[in-house]
């Protein structure tokens, strides 16, 4: 079975959040499957991952877009380095750039590389068993091969559609068709929702099943989907749920290169506590408080507005008897609130910008993940922290619903009800108390260490989708 999965991020060539990691994983557990041929296809980025290793040039040709015409170059890496062969789409002009996304030309670059993509398969006659499409990005694909007469050969070829985050559609004006590969004009409701080019909603419509990455997210859409409960209602029938793996080759602490100290489940509290005290010396914490840490976007999804509540209010509340370290970026008032309680308070350490290596650190070393987020289709950083043996404070919703249980009812960590900075405080309130009960802290690393979250289920619950 050949599968080709479209994204514009993939890790560690490109990644801004989750669905990188998702698309540098999935491929390689499904190709440890016999029979199965999983690939990755992307836009080209200027990017040290690119500059680093060898690629060839697969395919040069050309594409139109309105009255423009760009050249596509397709570049396939040789050393299959990440575990399945890796494709990079290259369109001078639209897709030469330093990262994914934020630019004003957007929606016309993810056309450009969804035209480039087919107009490469449909010229060298590569025909894939699926194709997987990530997000509203690739949405238009399964429009495509149907209704454009350019992509014929690719007719009937079976297109899964996964939702990452059903919060960002692609939504544009309808001028934008002219951007668009010429397709049969009487379908033009297959592209539509509410007088507006819809991506995501093209996607739900025209694809063969559709899946959110997790159970969880997956009925959460049914009844709130800024718009779309009807829709996806309506195509119920294809609607599926499978939750996210983790990486577990990258996300090991006995193997993990990113840190001071590797350990293992054996131990995990020495290992944990040697490398939080490294952490806490680097960032001038107090070692033997507990540390609460916090992960990601400066997003109105995450939380992340409740932030700066939370860090002066858990302060205030404990008289200083915690640390609280937080790694991300985004909004910037956000960020400029942070960096005020930062120079506050001796006990909150910041760090701004996305940094790979740190957020291994600072899995390995804190005792608690906060994860206030009002919407998380999956969430990963839950799955990370307990394979670190962290115990992950989250909403109850989306994915964290389906992968944290309290542990008031046997689970691995602490769920609360409302997207609000108080119920959060309240969740560390009841983290304090277990912090200080050493062994049921001890009992709770270790028992966090042994959930098995990596891909290889998740894989398999993929390739049942694909079979179908």
């Amino acid at each position: 079975m050949k599968i080709f999965n479209l994204s514009m991020e993939c890790y560690p060539v490109a990644k801004v959040g989750g669905l990188a990691d998702v698309v540098g994983a999935l491929p390689k557990y499904l190709n440890k499957i016999e029979g199965v041929e999983a690939s990755v296809i992307m836009p080209w980025y200027n990017k040290p991952f690119v500059h680093d290793h060898n690629f060839e040039i697969v395919f040069d040709g050309w594409i139109h877009q309105s009255v423009h015409t760009f050249q596509v170059q397709v570049m396939k890496e040789r050393s299959q380095s990440l575990g399945f062969d890796l494709y990079l789409v290259k369109i001078p002009g639209l897709l030469d750039r330093d990262n994914p996304y934020g630019y004003w030309d957007e929606s016309q670059q993810f056309l450009a590389f969804q035209h480039g993509v087919l107009h490469w398969l449909s010229a060298m006659q590569i025909r894939p068993d699926i194709l997987h499409c990530h997000d509203y990005h690739t949405g238009l694909v399964p429009f495509m091969i149907e209704n454009c007469p350019e992509f014929n050969f690719l007719k009937g070829v079976k297109t899964i559609g996964t939702i990452h985050n059903g919060e960002y559609q692609g939504q544009m004006r309808w001028d934008m068709a002219n951007y668009m590969p010429w397709f049969y004009g009487e379908q033009w409701g297959l592209l539509d929702w509410n007088g507006y080019i819809n991506p995501l909603v093209s996607m739900i419509k025209c694809c063969h099943a559709f899946n959110a990455v997790s159970n969880g997210y997956m009925q959460e859409l049914f009844q709130s989907f800024r718009g779309l409960e009807s829709l996806v209602q309506q195509e119920g029938s294809k609607a599926y749920g499978i939750i996210n793996g983790i990486d577990t080759e990258v996300w090991d602490p006995e193997t993990d290169a990113f840190l001071d100290f590797n350990f293992n489940k054996k131990d995990a509290l020495e290992g944990k506590w040697k490398n939080k005290k490294a952490l806490c010396e680097e960032y001038g914490l107090n070692p033997d408080l507990p540390l609460f840490s916090f992960i990601g976007r400066f997003a109105g999804e995450k939380g992340a507005d409740f932030l700066p509540e939370i860090v002066w209010k858990s302060i205030q509340q404990t008289e200083g008897r915690l640390n609280i370290m937080i790694l991300g970026s985004g909004e910037k008032q956000i960020e400029n609130q942070l960096l005020e309680l930062n120079e506050t308070y001796s006990n909150f350490a910041l760090d701004l910008g996305y940094k790979e290596y740190l957020s291994h650190k600072i899995y390995a070393s804190s005792d608690f993940l906060l994860m206030p987020s009002r919407v998380e289709p999956c969430g990963l950083n839950q799955m990370y922290a307990m394979r670190y043996g962290t115990i992950p404070i989250v909403r109850y919703i989306g994915g964290l619903r389906d992968t944290v249980e309290d542990i008031s009812t046997g689970g691995s960590g602490i769920n609360f009800g409302s997207a609000s900075a108080e119920d959060t405080v309240n969740a560390m309130h009841r983290a304090m108390h277990i912090y200080h009960d050493h062994d049921l802290m001890k009992n709770l690393v270790r028992s966090n260490m042994n959930y098995d979250f990596s891909w290889d289920h998740s894989a398999q619950l993929y390739l049942e989708l694909y079979r179908k």
